[in-house]
């Protein structure tokens, strides 16, 4: 798939170059278009790159277009498919390992409202492994 279509899915769905989730906020339910995702949409003006890039993807069968939205100035609103998100799915590269410090600090990012700051949660860690927690 040609990156800048990829990259138009991704960004669609809100999505990183992972084709992970770049929020925090909830995914929208199943039934209401956003598969999952927290947003489905891609306003755009259809005659700049990233319209024709979007124009190619509706005559993939991979976005719908909604035609100019009076509140987003006349520009278009694409949304994207079922198959625009299995595409997105299957050519997103796989996220690079972590290393050891990504996934500690991953695991804070999770519960970072239980502790005062990351040297805390260090502590936690660091007595939790011995036992004493």
């Amino acid at each position: 798939m040609n990156p800048n279509l990829l990259h138009i899915l991704q960004h669609s769905l809100g999505c990183d170059q992972f084709g992970r989730s770049t929020s925090a906020t909830p995914p929208c339910d199943e039934g209401d278009g956003c598969f999952g995702y927290y947003r489905n949409r891609f306003v755009t003006d259809p005659d700049c790159a990233d319209g024709l890039g979007c124009t190619e993807l509706v005559t993939l069968g991979m976005m719908h277009d909604h035609g100019a939205q009076s509140l987003a100035a006349g520009m278009h609103c694409y949304t994207v498919t079922q198959a625009g998100v299995q595409a997105m799915r299957e050519h997103s590269p796989k996220p690079p390992k972590l290393t050891r410090s990504q996934e500690r600090y991953r695991r804070y990012r999770d519960v970072s409202e239980c502790f005062k700051n990351f040297r805390a949660f260090l502590e936690y860690e660091k007595h939790q492994r011995k036992g004493l927690v």
